[in-house]
């Protein structure tokens, strides 16, 4: 059987950190065109340049590489959501960086963010349960900084922090299926100040 044109070579042996990276980097670009279940561990290895044997090595199968590759993305994204909070003390701003964080996860090299938001996995509890978590893990740095520049309660600034993630998600992922009719930096401009119109009618600590 011929090689894909776009697989990799076989190479000299690396490091196990660096094969491991070689092989989700593989691994992310099978998983994103064609799907968890439509994927083939063989298509992976081909992609990664080196045999079967030596991706089991890495990954005792196709789940584990699908659960890792899930791991460092929403790592990613959550990493992205506290670097935005925490780059200014303007509330303003705040909500600027924050849906920039979404847009730059989007639009990010390799479609990553279908891993995280459009899994065909949601059914397997322990893609649910990472999924679910990173929405609450960037719901609560929100909600964090609304407890404290606003007189709420906890409850209602945990609420108001999932619609802000929502909103983030889906404007995102909107924009990014009807790429070039806006630009990305006047889109993430345009759904911030909407919401900003929102969150700033509550009596604010902080400008």
């Amino acid at each position: 059987m011929t090689a894909p044109s776009d697989a990799r070579p076989r190479g000299t042996r690396l490091p196990r950190m660096a094969r491991r990276r070689q092989l989700l980097a593989a691994a992310q670009e099978v998983f994103v065109a064609h799907g968890y279940h439509a994927a083939a561990m063989d298509e992976i290895a081909e992609r990664a340049g080196v045999s079967k044997p030596v991706l089991y090595q890495h990954f005792p199968g196709k789940l584990e590489l699908y659960l890792a590759l899930l791991e460092q993305h929403s790592e990613a994204l959550v990493e992205k959501q506290r670097e935005a909070l925490e780059s200014t003390d303007d509330n303003r701003q705040r909500v600027t960086a924050s849906f920039q964080a979404y847009f730059d996860f989007v639009a990010g090299e390799g479609e990553a963010f279908r891993l995280v938001f459009e899994s065909d996995l949601r059914n397997v509890a322990a893609v649910r349960e990472k999924t679910e978590q990173t929405l609450q893990r960037c719901a609560e740095l929100i909600s964090g900084v609304i407890r404290q520049d606003t007189s709420i309660s906890d409850e209602e600034a945990h609420l108001l922090s999932i619609g802000l993630v929502g909103m983030a998600e889906t404007s995102a992922r909107y924009w990014l299926s009807n790429y070039g009719g806006i630009p990305q930096e006047a889109a993430e401009q345009l759904i911030a100040r909407l919401a900003w119109r929102g969150i700033s009618g509550w009596d604010l600590t902080r400008g």
